[in-house]
């Protein structure tokens, strides 16, 4: 019996009343004995101790809020416990509770972002999901401050929001997910394709604005590298890309059909008008047709037309491409847009 006593009175000398009492209380007081719930509780930024421990009893997630009131202080605590939306069980201990809260561990929703997605559809889809407004996102992506800050060099970050299954904590914010984004992209474009691209004389502006154009116009994933190679057969011979997708992007209002007015609309995006690239990426391209920009298909073609089954009919000369249009598109050679 002395020796018991002796231990503890070490151990309440070496620990402190607070700090013994606190351990005791995160071990043995048990959750509400009954039947297991998941519940999502949020808590909101500046709130009380005594409306955080109110907010968890009511949901059964703690059984005595004086006695978690207690945990918290002997744990000083009290101004270390995050505001979020987070996760709990009736089954978790106080202190696994109180450990979440210290951490922040809040609930991270999965979001994919396909390839091929614009600025402004990227926004929608985080709208649609509670973490964005999308009149805010596509502004703060195009605030010149904060494309510097990201150690970006362009007017918008069309083409650099990199397309891929992302985790966030529901209030993460516009800025912090444009960041994540663009960190990834940043991984992804490492210094193999910096070489590569400089091997190419194409700028990392370059590649990425040609692999949206891919992206865009390549249905099948085997033909990229071929379309790819369309486009920088063109571009060494200064002929127009004449790329659909690039006067669609550029036009203020397109009702998915692009006709022979369209064409004629002169926008810094009309490839049918200008030669060479346009001013920036029309989307943002995923891996795949990137490594097709910077390994494009050793072919001499330059043209392709739709089959109407998602591949293309590509030839070398025009009067191939004439004799592709003619069977592919069932209409006369006058009726499709000039080469």
């Amino acid at each position: 019996m002395k020796k018991v006593f002796t231990n503890t009175t070490c151990l309440i000398l070496t620990l402190g009343i607070p700090a013994l009492l606190g351990i005791l209380l995160s071990f043995a007081i048990l959750p509400p004995p009954q039947m297991e719930c998941v519940e999502v509780i949020t808590i909101p930024p500046g709130v009380s101790l005594h409306e955080v421990t109110h907010l968890l009893s009511s949901k059964g997630i703690i059984r005595s809020q004086t006695l978690f009131k207690l945990l918290v202080r002997c744990w000083r605590a009290d101004t270390q416990i995050k505001s979020g939306e987070y996760q709990f069980t009736n089954r978790m201990l106080p202190h696994e509770v109180l450990n979440k809260l210290m951490r922040g561990e809040q609930i991270k929703y999965s979001i994919t972002i396909p390839e091929g997605l614009t600025i402004a559809q990227i926004a929608l889809l985080y709208e649609k999901v509670g973490m964005a407004e999308k009149n805010h996102f596509i502004n703060v992506a195009s605030d010149p401050n904060f494309i510097a800050s990201l150690g970006m060099q362009a007017e918008t970050l069309e083409g650099y929001l990199f397309p891929d299954t992302y985790k966030f904590i529901r209030n993460i914010g516009e800025k912090n997910i444009i960041r994540s984004m663009v960190q990834r992209f940043h991984e992804v474009y490492g210094e193999e394709f910096k070489k590569r691209g400089q091997e190419l004389n194409l700028s990392q502006r370059e590649v990425i604005i040609l692999a949206s154009l891919i992206e865009k116009e390549a249905a099948c994933p085997r033909e990229r590298p071929i379309i790819s190679a369309v486009f920088h057969n063109r571009l060494k011979l200064r002929m127009p890309l004449q790329c659909d997708s690039t006067v669609i992007f550029g036009l203020k209002e397109f009702n998915g059909n692009l006709t022979k007015e369209d064409l004629k609309i002169r926008t810094p995006y009309n490839t049918y008008l200008i030669c060479g690239l346009p001013p920036t990426p029309i989307a943002s391209p995923g891996l795949d047709s990137i490594k097709a920009v910077l390994y494009p298909a050793d072919v001499k073609y330059l043209f392709f037309v739709s089959r109407n089954d998602g591949t293309h009919c590509f030839s070398s000369t025009l009067a191939e491409h004439n004799q592709a249009v003619n069977m592919y598109q069932r209409r006369n050679q006058e009726d499709y847009p000039p080469e």
